[in-house]
């Protein structure tokens, strides 16, 4: 992590502005809940967050309320300070990219390993399990007070991109934190139940959906299925609807690779891809993308099944 002095930026800033990434996760969200809370208690300064979309499963999050939609801030404003989290290219904040350079200070604060490093201060761990931990790191480092509703906002960015810790970015470091964070009072079994245990009955059916048209190539090693707008809308379900489809078909025990190939528009298409050791990461670089080596995503320009010929071209050549 960089001994930049984020808390001297933060503190001569009048105008704050904390943005996540498109299709925003539980990481992203809970970075900017968290860190937003902890600016808030330790400098007195309130910022405003940004986000895509209002994920129902996240509203758990006290801060979360206040946030505005892209499709809706005025891009006229100028802020003294814009923060992304979790946000690994700066098309991943496209929609509202002029804010960012418009600013008159830039921090980026995320652990994907692919991040190019695009703000003025870049705070980029790609040994950190997720934002949430590099968030804490930094609350530590400057000796801020962590209230139980920044512990929560916190734990829920580890505990989702960890896969409930579980995953292989799960460092004793990540339990050294987390155990940190339950110190400040708050109830991990309740985080756990919003988290997982809280979808409506469309967000299940539509993914059921969803699986029982899985396709299996490659003697099973692939798996894979389409997401089309017009399913999407007959099930009546919002943005979040893909969230944990793509871990799910790699939890078969042949799958070794698993993607959605999620219809933006009629030729564009967002490819998600997990695997369980191929570097998924550099077959999303080919197209534009990035992320880790197991979870990396992309948009490719062309037909939802156009796009997924093209990725089992590459996916074939790394399995």
């Amino acid at each position: 992590m960089t001994d930049n002095n984020i808390e001297y930026i933060i503190k001569n800033s009048k105008k704050i502005l904390l943005i996540t990434h498109i299709n925003p996760d539980g990481d992203t969200l809970g970075a900017a809940c968290g860190l937003a809370d902890l600016i808030n208690t330790n400098l007195k300064k309130n910022c405003d967050i940004l986000v895509d979309n209002l994920v129902q499963t996240y509203s758990f999050l006290s801060e979360l309320g206040k946030a505005k939609l892209f499709a809706d801030i005025d891009k006229s404003l100028v802020y003294d300070l814009v923060i992304t989290l979790d946000v690994a290219a700066i098309d991943r904040i496209e929609p509202v990219k002029i804010l960012f350079k418009k600013a008159t200070s830039t921090i980026n604060i995320d652990h994907h390993g692919t991040n190019p490093n695009f703000a003025d201060v870049n705070i980029v761990d790609a040994n950190a399990s997720s934002t949430g931990e590099i968030v804490v790191k930094i609350a530590n480092n400057f000796g801020w007070e962590i209230t139980p509703e920044a512990a929560t906002a916190l734990y829920t960015a580890i505990l989702t991109d960890t896969g409930s810790f579980r995953y292989s970015n799960t460092s004793a470091e990540t339990f050294k934190i987390a155990s940190q964070l339950l110190s400040y009072g708050i109830r991990p079994d309740e985080i756990a139940k919003q988290c997982y245990d809280s979808y409506p009955k469309n967000f299940v059916m539509f993914q059921n959906f969803c699986l029982n048209k899985a396709v299996f190539t490659d003697n099973d090693r692939i798996a894979y299925t389409h997401v089309y707008r017009k399913d999407i809308e007959n099930f009546g379900v919002g943005p979040d609807c893909t969230e944990g489809l793509t871990e799910k078909l790699r939890s078969i025990v042949t799958t070794e690779i698993a993607f959605i190939a999620k219809e933006l528009a009629p030729n564009l298409t967002k490819i998600s891809l997990r695997s369980k050791k191929a570097d998924v990461s550099n077959v999303c670089s080919i197209f534009g993308g990035g992320g880790h080596k197991f979870a990396a995503g992309c948009t490719i320009k062309a037909s939802v099944k156009q796009a997924t010929g093209k990725i089992l071209t590459e996916l074939r050549k790394v399995l």
